[in-house]
């Protein structure tokens, strides 16, 4: 598996083997070992699973605050989704900065975003399936989000504006500057 360190140095690209033959095709999509070997310390407790019908839905942007904070190990295993990684670690050299990668069926890369981090996608074909381990149970009343157009955020989706198809929840999220977020950036 290759492990790549993104321009914000604690989101890591994950580019697993596949072992293709006439049958189909083996893969390990992760192993603790290799995260160890990161520095990354995560231990996953809940997987989840996305179904999105068309191109243009985008869900998020999506944290958890402490006590229940979240790392995300994200994956399309249908279709390609552009995900997104916002810092919100208050004193970080890279607070309110994003990181933004295509994830697809095809390419089979997947994205760690640790805890601290503001997390969302957007599809950019019908029919995608985002499968992802978390490293803590989903905690409604911890459960925040910030406005995935926000300008101080400038974020380029790739999809048109008025083509997004949001949840009624994910259009009222507040802007980055209105929300106080309860992480430190530890360097």
């Amino acid at each position: 598996m290759k492990i790549e360190r993104l321009q914000i140095p604690d989101v890591l690209l994950l580019t697993p083997k596949r072992h293709i033959d006439q049958r189909g095709f083996f893969s390990e999509t992760f192993r603790a070992d290799m995260f160890e070997e990161q520095g990354v310390d995560a231990m996953f407790v809940q997987d989840n699973h996305a179904h999105s019908a068309q191109k243009g839905v985008l869900r998020g942007l999506h944290f958890q605050i402490p006590p229940r904070a979240q790392g995300k190990l994200v994956r399309c295993t249908r279709g390609a989704i552009l995900d997104v990684a916002v810092d919100i670690r208050t004193g970080s050299p890279t607070y309110g900065r994003h990181v933004a990668v295509e994830l697809s069926a095809a390419n089979w890369q997947q994205l760690w975003i640790p805890a601290g981090f503001a997390h969302g996608y957007v599809t950019l074909q019908d029919d995608c399936e985002v499968i992802y381990k978390v490293t803590d149970y989903y905690a409604p009343e911890c459960d925040r989000g910030i406005a995935w157009d926000d300008p101080v955020l400038a974020i380029d989706w790739r999809v048109p504006a008025g083509e997004v198809l949001l949840s009624d929840k994910d259009r009222t999220h507040p802007a980055f500057t209105d929300r106080t977020f309860g992480f430190h950036f530890v360097g």
